[in-house]
């Protein structure tokens, strides 16, 4: 018979979940040493994170960067698109995700309205990212013309990372989700913006949606790491969606996803089985419940004959 707490030692993450491994301490990754591993030709990993649970688990397989993205305005809050999701909102998140992360880099977007209207505002939004949620990077979208706005955003000791090509906060203008670069002109854009950022001092710079070789061509231009979604093999890292990967959308997924692995179908699976044993009256069994020690029950038991006797 157990006596002891529903949940000993921090509840099941702390007992369960864990899969950290062993072996050699593992280094904080800071924009330094991400710069050091394009250097030295090493891959930088990325997946995004948007509570605690998420968070931990992506840490501990030792990814690189653990971004926040408001695509999380899909993902977890059930918009259509990111323009929705506020500050607050991400905020929110964003506190969630620091609290399981040890080692690898927090980034945050920086959500749809809370740079466009004023470099005052920027400034300030960035720095609640900073100081409320413990963010270590805030990510801005858009090409040479945030290359001001995010010296603005430096010059507050905050880093910035950068994103170019498809970029979602856009798409009313881009007239949707499309592959950007694929003209001339569009080429020439986009490495003028990547050039820009990359002097403006970003962290690392964003690729979304563009094709392979034009990817290939800034990641050799500039000196930040360069990270690719959509945007093919030769970025110095990758970065997906930690929702795509496991098959949690809704949607049919963009041609570059690839998923690892099916939680979907696990936890529809779990949630039938559950179901169906309490309707069977199988769940909870008598070892899942929780029992009265042997004298207690007696002298209840006790009690209860004697009321009963009263009732005759």
């Amino acid at each position: 018979m157990g006596t002891g707490s529903i949940r000993r030692g921090g509840g099941a993450l702390e007992d369960i979940v864990s899969i950290a491994p062993v072996g050699e301490p593992r280094q904080k990754i800071t924009v330094a040493s991400l710069r050091e591993k394009k250097l030295q030709h090493q891959p930088i990993t990325c997946l995004t994170a948007y509570d605690y649970a998420s968070a931990r688990l992506v840490d501990e397989a030792s990814i690189d960067i653990v971004l926040v993205g408001d695509s999380l305005a899909m993902t977890m809050l059930g918009y259509p698109d990111t323009l929705s999701v506020t500050v607050d909102e991400m905020l929110h998140h964003t506190k969630a995700v620091r609290r399981g992360v040890k080692h690898a880099m927090l980034v945050a977007d920086m959500p749809y309205g809370s740079y466009h209207v004023g470099a005052d505002d920027a400034l300030r939004n960035a720095a609640r990212f900073v100081k409320e949620a413990g963010t270590e990077v805030v990510k801005i979208e858009g090409g040479e013309k945030r290359a001001d706005l995010i010296r603005r955003v430096l010059d507050a000791e905050i880093p910035v990372a950068g994103h170019i090509g498809l970029t979602p906060q856009s798409v009313n203008v881009m007239g949707g989700y499309k592959v950007q670069g694929k003209s001339l002109a569009e080429i020439e854009q986009l490495m003028r913006d990547a050039v820009a950022l990359d002097r403006a001092g970003v962290a690392f710079l964003v690729l979304e949606g563009i094709p392979r070789e034009v990817a290939s061509m800034i990641t050799a231009e500039v000196a930040t790491p360069t990270i690719g979604i959509g945007a093919g093999p030769d970025c110095d890292g990758q970065v997906l969606v930690f929702h795509d990967i496991l098959n949690l959308t809704f949607t049919p997924p963009a041609k570059f996803v690839r998923r690892y692995g099916d939680a979907a179908a696990l936890i529809t699976d779990a949630a039938h089985a559950f179901r169906e044993d309490v309707i069977a009256h199988q769940y909870p069994a008598d070892r899942e419940s929780y029992h009265l020690s042997k004298e207690t029950q007696q002298a209840l038991e006790t009690v209860l004959e004697r009321k009963r006797g009263m009732r005759r």
